[in-house]
């Protein structure tokens, strides 16, 4: 027979950026940040700004606190409420389940109550309309205002899988208009150190279109050096 799980497994302690890691990947664009992570760790395109970002809001850079739901439910999400610190994002997985909403503006009021920077899950949310008034910046697949359980079983803390990426509470995330991007949290520091080098080389390249060049220069040594084939 198989042994009914708990209603939550919740893990409340793990390691958390400091406030300098934190706040040197403030105002960098996920592009950057992919760049940085070797080209890789955005989420897939499917979890997007709700509205596409017109109507509020669409950044947010913070520690994850994770919620694992079972499809349809959101025992998980309620409780990670009761671990958010200030400045965390609540990075909510439903198995991608798209018949409900994961969440809704009560929800983002108490996570914003909590001081919460933002809201992710690879489900729908319901409640627009309030959730533009609370003002939170939220990331998800869609609408649809079919409401969630509150059942369980749910985790809270531990690993989950989400858009693609595996999400640990602790790790960064960078979030904006582009989507949102997964810092190991073990990468950290191996990150930043490489951000100024990426910035510097975008705007140099900025600089040098917006002087009038026409083309890439890998591209050109593509076309010249023997590696190209003219049919």
């Amino acid at each position: 027979m198989i042994k009914e799980p708990k209603a939550l497994t919740v893990c409340k302690t793990f390691l958390r950026p400091t406030k300098a890691q934190i706040a040197a990947f403030q105002d960098v664009p996920t592009g950057h940040v992919a760049d940085a992570l070797g080209g890789v760790g955005a989420m897939s395109t499917t979890i997007a700004p709700i509205g596409g970002g017109h109507s509020m809001p669409c950044v947010a850079t913070g520690p994850a606190v994770t919620a694992d739901n079972r499809p349809g439910d959101l025992l998980a999400t309620l409780a990670a409420l009761s671990i958010i610190e200030p400045g965390d994002i609540l990075v909510n997985a439903v198995a991608g389940y798209q018949e409900c909403g994961a969440a809704g503006d009560l929800v983002m009021g108490m996570l914003r109550n909590s001081g919460g920077a933002g809201f992710v899950t690879d489900g729908p949310v319901r409640d627009r309309d309030g959730i533009v008034r609370v003002g939170l910046p939220v990331w998800c697949t869609g609408l649809n205002p079919n409401s969630p359980m509150t059942s369980g079983p749910g985790r809270v803390g531990l690993t989950i899988q989400i858009g693609g990426q595996s999400v640990s509470s602790g790790d960064m995330i960078v979030a904006d208009q582009d989507g949102v991007v997964v810092v190991p949290f073990a990468s950290i520091d191996r990150t930043l150190g490489k951000l100024d080098g990426i910035r510097a080389s975008e705007l140099a390249y900025e600089a040098e279109i917006a002087g009038g060049r026409k083309a890439s220069q890998k591209a050109v040594d593509a076309l010249t050096d023997g590696r190209t084939e003219f049919v």
